[in-house]
């Protein structure tokens, strides 16, 4: 694996292969193990939605839009990319996800350092406070495009930690911080895969240098669901697809945390000014 060819890739072209030349793997887990809770806690959502079918059916405003929103994702058109996106950000924000102190933003652009080169690693939807990118969401669009979104979610979350860092050092003067787990969120429509994706300064310097690094492993939990075969075509309009997801979501909160301050320079002025200047 350490002979693998790298190259300079945006991590929208990242597949299996840059994994492997990378020495990353990922590692299935179970909802115990994962999450570190058992049970899984009741999702902070209104009753009507772990009981309400139909989005007609519901009393509040909220739920009504996230079930628009959540057939939106399902039964995307095929060159389009932001209904599942749509979906995530207003579930995100109903679950509680987005205090005050944080931000959903669709499509920004991540500077990543690969190979010697600055490339982009373009997320679909990220939450970010005015210090760190705390949450990545990756669309599956197999459905328009054969690409798997893992490898372009850890492509990201690789970026993510290396503008944190690159903030840190050249703006703030404070230390780059050694290691941070970034989770992510890959959808089919409206069902997820999780991933807590540990990120290492030597992960990101072998990446930015196009070097092999000691091994890296991703942990990933796919939820588990009544009817399997099933499951991208169902996502979460079944009541009990719905209740067990929404659970997951609720204990997966636990991982998008976000560290002291370390000054006033907003993140996302920051990434507003690295785009603009690529």
């Amino acid at each position: 694996m350490a002979n693998l060819l790298r190259s300079a890739k945006s991590g929208s072209d990242w597949t299996q292969n840059e994994l492997r030349a990378y020495n990353i793997a990922v590692q299935w887990q179970d909802a115990v193990t994962f999450f570190g809770v058992d049970p899984l806690p009741q999702p902070a959502v209104a009753q009507e939605v772990l009981t309400t079918l139909d989005a007609d059916d519901m009393i509040l405003d909220d739920n009504y839009k996230l079930l628009r929103y959540m057939d939106l994702a399902m039964n995307p058109a095929p060159t389009e990319e932001s209904a599942v996106d749509d979906f995530a950000v207003h579930l995100l924000k109903l679950l509680g996800y987005l205090p005050r102190s944080r931000m959903a933003r669709t499509r920004a652009d991540i500077p990543l350092w690969i190979c010697g080169e600055q490339c982009h690693a373009k997320t679909d939807v990220c939450i970010v406070d005015s210090d760190d990118i705390l949450l990545l969401i990756e669309e599956d669009k197999r459905h328009k495009e054969l690409k798997d979104p893992e490898p372009q979610l850890i492509a990201e979350a690789i970026a993510a930690f290396q503008m944190n860092n690159f903030r840190r050092e050249r703006l703030l003067g404070q230390a780059p911080i050694a290691s941070k787990v970034i989770p992510g969120i890959t959808l089919v429509g409206s069902s997820p895969t999780f991933y807590k994706i540990p990120v290492t300064t030597e992960l990101a310097e072998a990446v930015s240098l196009g070097e092999y690094p000691t091994p890296t492993v991703v942990f990933a939990h796919l939820p588990t669901v009544p009817r399997p075969a099933r499951r991208w075509s169902e996502g979460m309009k079944p009541l009990d697809n719905r209740v067990h997801i929404l659970r997951c979501y609720e204990a997966f909160k636990q991982f998008v945390n976000w560290y002291v301050s370390y000054g006033s320079c907003d993140l996302i002025n920051l990434m507003t000014i690295l785009e603009f200047r690529l």
